[in-house]
């Protein structure tokens, strides 16, 4: 579902080192099998006897048939290392990253930065994530700071319901940044894109394009700011151009997206949602998806019942994953995920000196750049002879 600039079988291999490194696996105890590993990670079994094979030949692990694999030595692999750097020895930092999920379309690049800052700095990172589920991040939180982490970034599950665990590392003063969205009525620090100013880009776009029924198709915007500021920039272009917004034509409850470790996504249930919005509203010329899978299932929709993309129907939406040759482009709203790797590791390194820890740390929004592909064009004439 996503690509990562290495083979999956290494991205196996460093997670589950930095987890012995880092003294979560200690010399001695059980790391999980291949099938265990390819449940968790949802990749194959040979991709997970790759990543231990791995670990064995750095004598790190030993694999005993019929029993399992075992932590071999553990000495002098802690995140108080000593590392030398330009400047000399000093001790490795180790942070945590707590994330919902990732793939393609949103994520690896961001972790992809925060890896090579962390590389940079001569410091760990180790990633924990949360599938939307508060009860699984507010155990990784936990069991973060029970390891002893020098600090924490966090792409927060929900918004107003904020964990408790994240409310306790604010009342210490805790070394913190959140990512993409910020928590309300909460003081700490957060970097994510202007997702007002980025919706108004997407949805000018459209009108500038000579379409005023446009579709909002999102995933249930409950406490969710990220989601609650696009609504926002969209509503805004509207008045700026002075177009009425026919809320009768956004579809909110699109919910195969939304992260869940315990349940595969019904697509076929949603794409039927979009099919019977658009039989009920035939006149809408547009559809704004909040992320790029809703627009996919949008663009599967509008094929379905007949209409091409972008002659009769066109489509934005929010992040895509990087382009190949030959395939049809979404136009899509680019979040700088590069850019906001560094803000918030930069951020968390200033938290952890304590040169931000007497100020109220401030909310860093980010630009996002539009990209326009095959999927947007002006109303047809057709279409405008029908509608008029």
């Amino acid at each position: 579902m996503f690509r990562l600039s290495k083979p999956l079988y290494k991205v196996l291999y460093e997670n589950i080192k930095k987890d012995i490194v880092s003294g979560v696996y200690k010399e001695g105890d059980r790391v999980p099998s291949e099938k265990e590993l390819s449940q968790q990670y949802g990749v194959s079994r040979i991709t997970t006897k790759k990543a231990l094979e791995l670990l064995a030949g750095d004598d790190l692990i030993t694999r005993q048939p019929g029993r399992g694999s075992f932590v071999k030595r553990a000495s002098g692999f802690n995140h108080k290392m000593k590392v030398n750097n330009q400047k000399g020895e000093q001790t490795a930092l180790l942070f945590g990253l707590v994330i919902t999920d990732f793939d393609d379309s949103y994520g690896t690049e961001l972790i992809s930065s925060l890896e090579k800052c962390s590389t940079k700095h001569s410091s760990f990172l180790i990633l924990r994530r949360s599938f939307g589920k508060p009860e699984l991040e507010e155990r990784a939180i936990k069991e973060l700071v029970e390891l002893g982490v020098d600090g924490l970034i966090v792409f927060p599950s929900q918004a107003e319901y904020f964990s408790e665990e994240i409310l306790k590392l604010v009342i210490k003063k805790f070394p913190l940044v959140l990512v993409d969205r910020h928590l309300k009525g909460i003081s700490t620090a957060s970097v994510s894109t202007d997702n007002v100013a980025a919706a108004k880009k997407g949805t000018e776009h459209l009108l500038e394009l000579g379409h005023k029924h446009i579709a909002l198709l999102t995933p249930p915007p409950t406490d969710t700011t990220a989601l609650e500021d696009r609504i926002e920039g969209f509503v805004q272009a509207h008045a700026e151009k002075g177009v009425m917004v026919d809320r009768n034509l956004w579809l909110n409850n699109i919910t195969s997206t939304l992260p869940n470790a315990f349940r595969p996504p019904n697509f076929t249930q949603d794409i039927k949602k979009i099919k019977d919005h658009l039989v009920k509203f035939p006149y809408i010329t547009a559809l704004f998806a909040a992320e790029y899978y809703i627009a996919l299932m949008a663009k599967k929709a509008v094929k379905e019942l007949g209409m091409r993309v972008p002659e009769d129907i066109s489509i934005i939406c929010f992040d895509s994953p990087p382009r190949r040759i030959g395939d049809f482009h979404l136009t899509y709203l680019s979040q700088d995920q590069e850019k906001m790797g560094q803000k918030v590791f930069d951020l968390l390194l200033k938290l952890k000196s304590k040169e931000e820890q007497e100020e109220t740390p401030k909310r860093l929004l980010l630009d996002a750049s539009l990209v326009v592909g095959d999927s947007t064009a002006e109303v047809s004439s057709k279409k405008q002879n029908k509608l008029s």
